[in-house]
This record gives structure tokens, C-alpha cells and sequence, in this order.
């Protein structure tokens, strides 16, 4: 079954980094999308969901916590969508919180192809 992809950063560099980092993981989706902060998902979401989508936590506009709770309270379409937070915040309770505000998983930079192997694997089926 082939899944979509969207990464979220407001960095188009760090965009590109991932991309590569998630196809050196091995794992392979059949579109990819990208957005440069939440408020661009969003848009990018309500036209079209995705299976997955890498999303980084602070970004203009709208950052990544802000982007779960809204893909979660207003956007139906996106329920199976599984969000994983990649970011270099670390804090534990960052990190419970965006779990319990919807997100399905957390990357910290510095991240390994593995890293992604191991978070994104469970949902590629």
C-alpha cells in the first residue's frame, strides 16, 4: 500500500535534509508534500490529507503544537493522519505534551536514518 508524506519546517534546507534522511531510513512513499510552517499544512491538509507527516515545533506563523491541535479538533479527514514532531527541543515535557495533544511519535535532531526506520515503521502499514 503506498503512503503519502508531508514535512513541515520552516527551514527549506532542513526539508531537504529529512527527505534524504527518511529515504537513506529505507522507507519509501509514493508523494511527498512540504510546508514551511502549520498554517501551510493546514491548507495543504484540508485540500488533500496525508498519511504522514514529519512536522518540526517551532516555526512561524503557526508552530508545530499549535498545527496538531487544529489538524486534531478541525480537520475529520486527517484522524488516521500520524503526526511525528522532529525538533531539536528535547524537554520531556514538551514532548508529553504535543504526545497528548495528538502527535503519534518524537524525532530530536541530531536524527539517523534509523531513528526514522524505528518512529515511522509502525504506521507504513
Amino acid at each position: 500500500m503506498s503512503k503519502s508524506l508531508m514535512i513541515v519546517d520552516d527551514s527549506a534546507t532542513m526539508r531537504k535534509i529529512i527527505m534524504r534522511t527518511v529515504r537513506m531510513s529505507g522507507l519509501e512513499f509514493e508523494n511527498t508534500e512540504e510546508a514551511g510552517n502549520g498554517v501551510e499544512a493546514i491548507a495543504k491538509l484540508s485540500a488533500k490529507p496525508v498519511d504522514i507527516v514529519l512536522c518540526d515545533v517551532n516555526m512561524p506563523e503557526m508552530g508545530g503544537l499549535e498545527m496538531v491541535r487544529k489538524v486534531r479538533k478541525e480537520l475529520p479527514a486527517c484522524s488516521s493522519t500520524k503526526i511525528i514532531m522532529v525538533s531539536t527541543e528535547s524537554s520531556q515535557e514538551l514532548i508529553d505534551g504535543v504526545i497528548s495533544d495528538g502527535a503519534n511519535g518524537y524525532i530530536t535532531k541530531p536524527f539517523t536514518p534509523e531513528r526514522f526506520q524505528e518512529k515511522i515503521s509502525p504506521f507504513m502499514n
